[in-house]
């Protein structure tokens, strides 16, 4: 095992710097292109460049026009845009680089205006979110196996089954049952998909090549459906107690009629949460990406200067490489433990009992 872990951990390093030597000109890394290519979304996987040819994952086109149902390939796309910023595809398809389109599929009509199909492509972060779950199921039925074979009495698991243990009982004893209470068993299995989900998402996105090297936790669709699953569950959870303190809390009447400030205000707080949770995750993970990132193509645009340069320069590349990837698996394990943590906080504050006094 240790030597597969220095081997992968070679292998991680080559693979970083990649990207540097395939450019056949020797010029600098353009640093934004590098940035904006791992955040946003796009329709086929790029990996990198050999010389002047790029090396692409083609993935698949799924859209509804005005001309019917279609199901391609993202490669019929034309590689290289036009003059007026459209990479054209088959069926009057093309992909918009310019205008309030960018990055997206739209169809031209006749008189050459921008209507927009209904897409369901499977995109890169799509096909990433895919291969993290297919990874997170993996990774939580290889423990539920070895524990259906074994008894109560029987020795504890070691290696990766004692890990994933480790985090399942961490999880549920130190974030669930006291953001939750009593009854917390009900919200455990949901509490704990997230915590895992997020987490081997923010993992896999740190990867700089297939299956990961997407930005799925930094994408604000992804973030916001599980900000609204938490909130569908809180307010199903939420008892008498909880909307008595909404729309008539315990506060001076003439803060609640004849004109409610007070429960205006306690209304517009059941949706600030949610999407407080939204911006948070969206917005670390995007801004963790983007600032690693940046950091590492600007250690590169020094050590590509000259041979005698780089050579010099790849000591403190490597270390401030793996410093960076360190803080980045902190930041990973942070945030799935903050919205699982808040998660908790909301459904346990929803079920909360009111005080005797």
């Amino acid at each position: 095992m240790n030597h597969i872990k220095r081997l992968l951990g070679i292998l991680m390093v080559m693979l970083a710097v990649l990207p540097t030597f395939a450019n056949g000109k020797g010029g600098d890394p353009n640093i934004k292109d590098v940035v904006l290519e791992h955040i946003k979304d796009s329709y086929d996987w790029h990996i990198t460049n050999i010389g002047d040819k790029p090396l692409v994952i083609h993935l698949p086109i799924i859209v509804n026009s005005s001309t019917g149902f279609h199901v391609f390939c993202s490669s019929q796309f034309s590689e290289v845009a036009d003059a007026k910023g459209y990479r054209h595809g088959p069926f009057n398809l093309a992909i918009a680089s310019k205008g309030d389109n960018a990055g997206k599929i739209v169809e031209i009509d006749k008189s050459g205006a921008e209507l927009r199909p209904f897409d369901i492509s499977i995109t890169k972060t799509v096909a990433v979110m895919f291969i993290d779950v297919i990874l997170l199921l993996c990774c939580i039925l290889i423990p539920a196996r070895w524990y259906k074979k074994r008894k109560a009495g029987d020795p504890a698991p070691k290696g990766f089954v004692g890990f994933i243990e480790m985090l399942v009982m961490y999880v549920i004893d130190e974030i669930i049952k006291p953001g939750v209470g009593k009854g917390y068993e009900k919200y455990t299995p949901y509490l704990l998909t997230c915590f895992f989900f997020i987490f081997t998402c923010n993992i896999m996105g740190l990867m700089p090549f297939p299956p990961g090297g997407g930005n799925v936790t930094g994408n604000i669709a992804v973030t916001f459906f599980l900000a609204l699953c938490t909130f569908i569950i809180v307010q199903f959870s939420g008892n008498k107690h909880y909307w008595k303190d909404i729309f008539w809390p315990k506060v001076p009447t003439w803060l609640k009629a004849p004109v409610p400030v007070i429960p205006v205000i306690e209304f517009v707080g059941i949706f600030t949460k949610p999407f407080a949770l939204m911006i948070r995750l969206f917005a670390n993970m995007m801004a963790g990406h983007a600032i690693g990132l940046a950091i590492t193509c600007i250690i590169f645009l020094v050590a590509s200067r000259t041979a005698a340069v780089f050579l010099s320069m790849s000591a403190l590349s490597i270390l401030m490489s793996i410093f960076m990837m360190c803080l980045e698996c902190l930041v990973c394990f942070i945030q799935a433990i903050v919205f699982t943590m808040l998660s908790a906080a909301f459904i346990g504050l929803a079920r909360a009992e009111p005080e005797h006094e």
